[in-house]
């Protein structure tokens, strides 16, 4: 146990504690702000934001993900080097964007720099593959259907921090932080070794806040849609970091040219497309340092030309005081979300799903990786939950399905990202720290009836 007046470390995890105010409050029961109308309670304000991560260990021999009965689950690719987002192609191989943020520039404000030093402390230690180049795709063929790859090959190669992948006829498209790039495909391809074409460039360095960049083709095919995140928190680091952030693009595919399709978002990932009224849903990871339980994170359909507040707002017209100038204007327009996760769940991976594999009861619904907490006392997040959907809307509270990446000292064996369905109609997700990929699927073929 090494204990500092700014800074408590205990085996398992990582706490910052100086605070403006009082911060034994651990947060209530995330519960209570799952759903359409989650309680928002007051405010908090911090002059170091409590941070409490876990500390990764990775999954030992014989360790799996915890899932409910009729299901199963097994490990369709381990010694990844940071998987973050898994694609599906049309002949059922599996790409396996694996990723590592871009350098970033030196922090300059003391709670920067100590919010930096935790969260190195927690995220090197046992994570394993972080000494490994990552930044490229590899795929995974299954050959005889039996949920074991008996290929694995590298893809593509030396990526800039690669996320989102859409694949539209013979052209591959892949999201790297700071642009959209196409590359040719040919169906059975192993590797891609043609130079890629840039599509349209994207928000990128010197300040790359939120760098992943998630990627969805429309239905015909003719438009991109692709997400970028906030470069801060709420605005601290100004305006102008801020240009064209924060916001969901549609990019034109034939010509590159894009507009803002949807604003207000501070770090909206898993774009996809609901299967039966094919509107765009998105989940969002919202604001921090406002304490425990604000703001939840959420699941929402995506209207054009809508506005989701941030910065100026949050979950509809709640203001956020820290953000100056004021917008009154904005808050006015602000979309209340659809259906919120609960606080600080860092939802990443949204897959709606239409196979026959997995039981009845989620055909149609969504499920959703969430990356998990670092800045309440009680970890939130660190599993896959499904939301049930009728009508192509939320129908019921969210269920945790697979859960155990956390241990039992909260230690992280793993964090779920992306998430897919493969041809079969298993899930695949994606396991970053972890450095796995797995597959749920029904326990027998009765299970999935």
């Amino acid at each position: 146990m090494i204990n500092h007046p700014f800074l408590r470390i205990a085996p398992g995890c990582l706490v910052l504690v100086l605070v403006l105010s009082a911060c034994s409050d651990g947060g209530g029961n995330p519960s209570d702000q799952i759903g359409p109308n989650p309680k928002l309670p007051q405010q908090s304000e911090y002059l170091f934001p409590p941070m409490h991560l876990a500390s990764v260990t990775g999954w030992k021999q014989g360790e799996k993900p915890s899932v409910p009965q009729g299901l199963q689950i097994q490990a369709l690719a381990t010694g990844l080097e940071h998987p973050r987002s898994v694609y599906v192609l049309p002949n059922g191989d599996v790409l396996v964007i694996q990723s590592k943020a871009p350098p970033a520039p030196a922090p300059r404000r003391p709670k920067d720099i100590v919010m930096a030093l935790v969260e190195a402390m927690a995220t090197s230690a046992g994570s394993g593959g972080d000494d490994k180049p990552s930044n490229k795709i590899t795929l995974l063929r299954d050959t005889n259907g039996d949920g074991t790859p008996d290929l694995r090959t590298t893809f593509l190669e030396n990526l800039h921090s690669p996320f989102g992948v859409a694949l539209v006829n013979n052209d591959l498209y892949v999201a790297n932080t700071d642009a959209i790039v196409r590359y040719p495909y040919h169906e059975g391809d192993t590797r891609i070794t043609a130079p890629g074409q840039v599509l349209t460039l994207l928000p990128g360095g010197p300040i790359d806040h939120h760098w992943t960049k998630s990627l969805v083709a429309s239905k015909d095919g003719s438009l991109l849609y692709v997400g970028v995140g906030s470069n801060s928190n709420v605005m601290e680091n100004g305006l102008e970091a801020e240009k064209n952030r924060a916001a969901i693009w549609e990019v034109d595919r034939a010509t590159g040219r894009s507009r803002i399709f949807a604003g207000g978002l501070r770090n909206p990932n898993g774009l996809t497309f609901e299967p039966q009224t094919n509107v765009l849903w998105a989940v969002v990871n919202e604001r921090d340092e406002l304490g425990p339980d604000l703001v939840p994170d959420y699941l929402t359909s995506v209207k054009d030309g809508g506005f989701y507040g941030w910065p100026y707002s949050y979950y509809g017209q709640h203001v956020d005081p820290r953000v100056m100038p004021q917008r009154p204007d904005l808050v006015e327009k602000a979309i209340v979300p659809d259906y919120a996760l609960s606080s600080h769940v860092a939802p990443l991976g949204l897959a709606f799903y239409t196979g026959t594999n997995l039981p009845l009861q989620y055909r149609g619904g969504a499920f959703i990786g969430e990356h998990g907490s670092w800045n309440r006392s009680k970890l939130n997040g660190y599993k896959v939950v499904f939301v049930p959907f009728k009508d192509g809307r939320p129908d019921g509270a969210a269920q945790d399905v697979v859960t155990g990446f956390l241990g039992p000292d909260d230690e992280a064996r793993g964090r779920p990202v992306g998430l897919a369905v493969d041809r079969s109609g298993a899930l695949l997700i994606a396991d970053d720290v972890g450095n796995t990929v797995w597959r749920l699927s029904a326990s027998s073929q009765q299970a999935s009836q």
